[in-house]
């Protein structure tokens, strides 16, 4: 069985770059409303949101900090006054261990933002909070305004690394083994209320992410490594909110490729290939083409270095 989302509407935080920018555009392009919720719109997006400015499915930009909590409801009441009753909801807005939210970088050194004396990085409350407080916002605003009786979907961005342990990215690794945890805490929403929490674990995706960051392609090797692209993962996104069923290969639409059954809680590994990740017992993100980096060994190197530097760690540095 599918259920298409032609004539529904969505919420996508960090939709203004990267799988979330792709997923909004899939979206949009088979007939659904989509807010955009980011900081800013690159190009591409704002493109996006220049072809979808009238038409059955509209897309529509609002700036937004997710780590405002006041900014997070806003974005409900504006998606609402734009569209009607909101059925999507993708906490989308992530970040990979940036220099100024860094393990190896603590708070109160040059390059880090995060304040020595404020108890808190931006990376946890980008990472985790964010999802956390909009996943609450949107099973509330799902039960006060559902008049359709039409399934509700949120859709979390993992990645492998909630697997994987990764020194060069302990925080990044941490934030994405508690979206797991929570994605599976909320499983029976789908057969108590109707509201299916899921999730995709990508690999090494090429987007922004990365190849905005020099010191992260230290770790790709481009003439060995096989990028996935946003738009595959997109894909998949779209098959967990549309279809009962996913296939183990990106792309297939043949119906002969084995299917993964989709449910609340299901968390969908995407590679070259896709695999569900199981609670207990699983084997863990293989070594194979488009997951896991070609090699992390120059920047574990570079972590060593940092924490032998005088003071390391502490408050005054």
């Amino acid at each position: 069985m599918s259920i298409s989302v032609k004539g529904r509407s969505a919420i996508i935080t960090g939709a203004g770059s990267g799988i979330n920018l792709s997923f909004a555009k899939l979206l949009a392009e088979n007939g659904c409303n989509v807010l955009i919720a980011d900081l800013a719109l690159r190009p591409e997006a704002q493109g996006l949101a220049d072809k979808h400015k009238t038409g059955a499915a509209r897309v529509v930009f609002q700036k937004t900090d997710v780590t405002d909590w006041v900014q997070l409801e806003r974005m409900f009441e504006v998606a609402e006054k734009e569209f009607g009753e909101i059925d999507i909801v993708c906490p989308g807005a992530g970040v990979y261990e940036p220099h100024w939210s860094n393990f190896w970088r603590p708070p109160g050194s040059p390059e880090s933002k995060d304040s020595a004396s404020g108890g808190r990085y931006a990376l946890i409350d980008i990472n985790v909070t964010h999802p956390i407080r909009t996943t609450q916002l949107a099973i509330a605003h799902f039960l006060k305004n559902r008049t359709s009786g039409r399934p509700k979907h949120i859709v979390h961005i993992s990645s492998i690394a909630g697997q994987n342990a990764n020194l060069p990215a302990p925080i990044y690794c941490a934030t994405k083994a508690a979206i797991n945890g929570f994605v599976r805490s909320l499983a029976d929403l789908d057969k108590k209320l109707g509201i299916r929490v899921t999730a995709v674990a990508p690999g090494v995706i090429k987007t922004p992410l990365w190849t905005d960051h020099p010191e992260k392609l230290k770790m790709v090797n481009d003439s060995t490594h096989k990028w996935v692209t946003p738009e595959e993962v997109a894909e998949v996104m779209l098959a967990l909110v549309q279809q009962e069923q996913v296939s183990e290969i990106i792309g297939d639409r043949s119906g002969r490729a084995p299917q993964f059954k989709v449910k609340g809680g299901t968390i969908l590994e995407v590679s070259r290939t896709v695999r569900a990740v199981n609670q207990f017992n699983d084997p863990g993100p293989g070594n194979r083409p488009g997951n896991t980096v070609s090699d992390q060994n120059a920047l574990e190197e570079e972590s060593y270095q940092l924490m032998s530097q005088k003071g390391w760690g502490l408050s005054k540095l």
